[in-house]
Formats: structure tokens, C-alpha cells, sequence
């Protein structure tokens, strides 16, 4: 029984109902050379016995594509830029590995699972596929379920496909959710560090330039852009869609707390007031390491922290009026259909202006906020097709907004 099928039918998460895999689980490692990919990359190094690299993908990063392609020997490799692609074709010609597509590498016969570690919505189509393949899906990549997350689920469902998020939020609520039964659910918690605007007022947040946004106090070998998404919150806020459509939960029972030790990754709140917590070393190569391997546990990189050893704990509540991102997410998971995807591909352009100079931090939710204000997109669920055309569309209103100027063209 797959974690997908828990989710949609199961009262009571148990380690019980997915088998263990074979000894060896063949990996396709998509978004290999970013930080994910990478930190997956250690680990199949540390374990050679139990993880072979099947497939490796990148968007455009040749060189590095290639060092990790001499390393592990994979089956086939691709890159997104077509630019990209053939320059891999050509280096690798009389190789044996094989160049194919990102999908194809997703969806290749010799993988087990697919990591889908790619950036942005860049990575929909191959999760989309791998889910549709049947192959168990080791997630990063929190877009796919932003914008089409049950039609992701559908299809995984389908499939028989099982679905583990990568994401230490989500990885730590299902690992605490294990053996706990459905009805006895009361809320679930999303811990967040604060990143790097953490206690500055509403004012010194409007007014941050990229590099104080990119200087975040615990991940800093994360991405630009969702290191910019963790000074607005809004990554967190795309983490609260992720856990509304992973764990079938309404906006009102997930939760959001400060935690700046990023210590404690998730918490479940049980209907008669406990609090279960699931705790680590802020290291991803831990939740990596439970998707590709669940159910097994292997010993961690690092020596885990001891009771002894845990910093003091401290929770605050998230200021909502100097990182207004988080609302607008709640905002656009309560309207439904295409307005998480506009969300997230208007912040995808929001960032990336942000990062050129063109205006300061406090800039991006007043763009959020006025594409999302033009959307007229219907309550369905999209599907895969409806998710990519919102998400052009915001991409266009976002690129066209200036800060004195109202986003005009609603999109119907």
C-alpha cells in the first residue's frame, strides 16, 4: 500500500503497508547538480551497495553533469536546455550513455526512484511522468504540487505509484503521522527558521536589497530564489499547499510557527492535545535519504544529535503583517483551482526581478498580490495542461506589473 493510496483511502499511516524495497534502489537523480542533487549524489557515494545512479539530469550545467556522469556510470543522461542537450550529445558521443529527454530519464526502465529535484515548475512534466510510470517518487520539487497536486496524486494513484516528499517539512509530518490514525488528527504544524529577515519590522523587510535576502542563517547552500522565498515566507506558504494536498488536510488545520533552531521540522497535533515532534540535525541529506530508502533507515552523515546535546527550543508565531507572503498563499489555496499555480509563477518572475535590481523586497507581495487579484480561473482542480497555461499567464502578468501600475488582462 503506497504512501498515495494512505492518503487517499487509509485511516491509519503505518510503515506496514509499503513494502521494503530490493536491496539495491536504482536512482534517477533529475536537478543533479543543485543542491539537492548533489546532497542525493553523497549519498549514493556513501552508499554504493544501496543506491546506483541510473539516470542524471540537469537544466543547463554540462560540466557538472558530466564530472557526476564520470563518477557514477549512469544509463542514460539529459539536460532541459536544448543547448545543454547537445553539448551532452556531443561530448558523450561514443560513450554508451545515452542522451534523452528529462522526461525520459524521469521514466527510464532501470529506475526504481525518481528524485525530482529540478527548480520550479521546470520540474511538472517529469514528476507528472514518473507518477504516471509507476515509479516511487522521491519529491523536491514543491511546484508540481502547487500547481497540480491532485492531478499528481491522481495519477500516482493510478499508477500505484508511492509519493515521499524531500522537503524536511513534509518528510518529518509523515514520519511523525506513522501509526497515527486519521480521526485523531487535529492540526498539522510547518516549523520555519524565519530566514534571513527573522525579526527585522515590517519596514526593514519592504526595504531589503538581495544580498541581505540572501544571506539565510541556516540553509545557505540552498537556491536563489527560494532562498528569497524564505525571506518573504512564502516558500512556507507554498509548503502549507504542499501539505494540504499530501495529507488531505483543509487550510485551517495546517499551521505555520517560527522556529528559528530548524531543529524540529514538523509537528502533529493529536485531537487530545499532544504534540508529536519530529526533530534533526537541519541537514538535507536525511529526508533525501528517507524517500529513496522509506521503509528502511540508514545511519546518518552525521552524528545525530542527542537529547542532551538539542539547543533551547524556542516557537514563535510568524508576523504576518511584515511577510504578508503567507497569507496570500493561504489566500490562494482557499480559492482553489489555477490560483496556486498563478502564485507560484508569478513569484517565479517576482524573484527573479527582485534579484536584477529592479526593486526592493517589499515589492514582491505587492506583485503577488496584484496578478493574483486579476485571476479569474475556475474552482477545478487543473490538470496538467491548465496548470502550465496559469502558470504562463501569471509569468506574463508578472513581467508586465511596475510598481505604480495596475496588472491589467485578467485571465478568465
Amino acid at each position: 500500500m503506497s504512501f498515495v493510496r494512505w492518503l487517499n483511502g487509509r485511516d491509519t499511516m503505518t510503515t506496514m503497508d509499503l513494502q521494503a524495497g530490493a536491496h539495491l534502489h536504482r536512482i534517477a537523480v533529475l536537478g543533479c547538480t543543485g543542491s539537492i542533487g548533489r546532497d542525493a549524489l553523497d549519498l549514493a557515494a556513501r552508499h554504493p551497495d544501496r543506491l546506483r545512479v541510473a539516470t542524471l539530469a540537469c537544466n543547463r550545467d554540462v560540466d557538472g553533469l558530466l564530472a557526476a556522469a564520470e563518477r557514477f556510470r549512469p544509463d542514460a543522461v539529459a539536460a532541459a536546455d536544448p543547448w545543454a542537450a547537445a553539448m551532452l550529445a556531443g561530448r558523450l558521443d561514443g560513450s554508451g550513455v545515452k542522451v534523452v529527454s528529462v522526461v525520459d530519464a524521469a521514466t527510464w526502465p532501470t529506475v526504481d526512484v525518481t528524485l525530482v529535484a529540478i527548480s520550479g515548475v521546470a520540474g511538472l512534466r517529469p514528476a507528472m511522468a514518473a507518477a504516471e510510470a509507476g515509479k516511487r517518487l522521491a519529491l523536491a520539487n514543491k511546484e508540481s504540487l502547487v500547481a497540480a497536486g491532485a492531478t499528481l496524486l491522481r495519477h500516482a494513484q493510478q499508477s500505484g505509484a508511492e509519493i515521499l516528499p524531500v522537503d524536511s517539512e513534509h518528510a518529518g509530518l509523515f514520519a511523525a503521522l506513522q501509526g497515527v490514525r486519521r480521526g485523531s488528527l487535529r492540526r498539522l504544524w510547518l516549523t520555519a527558521s524565519g530566514g534571513p529577515m527573522r525579526g527585522c519590522t515590517a519596514a526593514e523587510v519592504a526595504a531589503a536589497t538581495p544580498e541581505l535576502a540572501l544571506r539565510h542563517p541556516t540553509w545557505p547552500a540552498m537556491g536563489r530564489r527560494i532562498t528569497v522565498d524564505t525571506a518573504t515566507l512564502l516558500n512556507k506558504g507554498l509548503e502549507v499547499i504542499e501539505a494540504h494536498h499530501l495529507f488531505h488536510a483543509d487550510a485551517d488545520a495546517i499551521g505555520v510557527v517560527v522556529h528559528p533552531q530548524s531543529v524540529v521540522h514538523a509537528i502533529v497535533e493529536l485531537a487530545d492535545g499532544s504534540l508529536l515532534m519530529q526533530a534533526s540535525r537541519p541537514d538535507m541529506r536525511l529526508p533525501i535519504a528517507f524517500a529513496l530508502a522509506y521503509p528502511e533507515r540508514w545511519a546518518p552523515p552525521e552524528p545525530a544529535i542527542p537529547p542532551t546535546g538539542l539547543p533551547d527550543l524556542q516557537f514563535q508565531p510568524p508576523d504576518r503583517e511584515a511577510f504578508p507572503c503567507l497569507d496570500l498563499a493561504y489566500a490562494a489555496l482557499r480559492a482553489g483551482g489555477t490560483a496556486p499555480a498563478v502564485l507560484n509563477g508569478a513569484d517565479e518572475v517576482a524573484v527573479a526581478r527582485f534579484l536584477a535590481g529592479e526593486f526592493p523586497l517589499g515589492h514582491v507581495p505587492r506583485l503577488l498580490e496584484a496578478v493574483l487579484g486579476q485571476h479569474r480561473g475556475g474552482a477545478g482542480e487543473p490538470d496538467l495542461d491548465e496548470a502550465l497555461a496559469a502558470d504562463a499567464w501569471a509569468r506574463e502578468r508578472a513581467a508586465a506589473w511596475r510598481p505604480s501600475a495596475v496588472v491589467r488582462g485578467a485571465r478568465r
